[in-house]
């Protein structure tokens, strides 16, 4: 019976680190995830790709062979805007062939941007305005092209540019390299409006309406990228349904944000860490809730024997 009450004990002291966990587990995730590229990152600066205790001498060879222009690692963004680009033409087009020889429509943006086709090529990755796009057309000196896809032409406002509109771009970054911004994907959200701006000093605010699938993974003083742009919110309000952020003075000069009024859209991408954070709680949770029961069941068994007792 003492060794029945031990398990008792062990189990009841195992429901209550089971509670901690639970109550600490989006922090716990969002920083195990938030260490993860950073550690990756590390290791690969640390020991680089022609280091001989790492890789076969077959292994060298062929990363040597490969040109440095493909060995971006990852296709991700920093939100540090390289230059401010200028729209050509956005037209649909009615012979794109497609991988079983076929022929196909769909939507041809061309963006004019000298520091985004320095060092492109074929099949590389531009972010326009918020969204990771692939270079199809280096052709034109100082301009590249890029295809639409309909899920960009849904969740974007990449459909509603016009010749002669700005656009901020940035080309790819490397694992390993310098970030100054946070890990943007390029795979925009959603989009927001506008519905308010006003001048603090020399501080450029705006406050933007979303929906509430996107505000839910807002939070203060938290990254999110707007048209591309890496930037902190500043406050949330989830009975308006909206967020602020603001620009600095320097940033304000570097990016097409500014030059947008009251009405006008941006397009957003939220933090990814909270979204992986929210799929992993979904496995984790329900496991955990399953513990707490067998927990329960076993506090109230140890109850009644102890009330048998005495």
């Amino acid at each position: 019976h003492h060794r029945t009450l031990k398990t008792y004990e062990y189990h009841i002291f195992s429901a209550i680190v089971i509670k901690f966990i639970r109550m600490n587990a989006r922090v716990t995730v969002t920083v195990l995830l938030f260490l993860l590229p950073n550690a990756i990152a590390f290791f690969q600066s640390s020991f680089p790709h022609e280091t001989p205790n790492f890789r076969s001498s077959q292994q060298r060879y062929l990363l040597k062979s490969v040109p440095q222009s493909s060995k971006v690692m990852c296709q991700m963004f920093t939100g540090i805007v390289e230059e401010m680009g200028t729209i050509v033409s956005l037209e649909e087009k009615n012979d794109m062939m497609l991988w079983d020889g076929s022929v196909g429509s769909g939507t041809e943006l061309v963006v004019k941007g000298d520091v985004a086709i320095d060092g492109a090529y074929l099949g590389c990755s531009i972010c326009v305005s918020g969204v990771c796009l692939t270079a199809t057309d280096l052709s034109t000196p100082g301009q590249f092209s890029v295809g639409l896809a309909p899920e960009t032409l849904r969740r974007t406002y990449l459909g509603n540019l016009k010749s002669g509109d700005r656009v901020n771009l940035e080309r790819a970054s490397e694992i390993g390299g310098r970030n100054s911004g946070h890990f943007v994907q390029g795979h925009v959200d959603g989009i927001g409006k506008i519905i308010d701006r006003w001048i603090d000093e020399d501080s450029l605010f705006f406050k933007v309406k979303v929906d509430s699938d996107l505000l839910r993974y807002i939070v203060p003083k938290g990254f999110i990228a707007i048209d591309g742009t890496s930037l902190t919110v500043c406050e949330v309000d989830h009975v308006e349904k909206c967020f602020t952020f603001m620009l600095v003075e320097y940033t304000q000069k570097k990016i097409i944000i500014p030059t947008k009024d009251i009405g006008e859209s941006l397009n957003i991408e939220v933090d990814v860490l909270g979204k992986y954070a929210e799929s992993a709680l979904a496995t984790i949770l329900p496991r955990l809730e399953f513990l707490e029961g067998k927990v329960k069941d076993l506090e109230d068994q140890l109850k009644k024997e102890r009330s048998a007792k005495d």
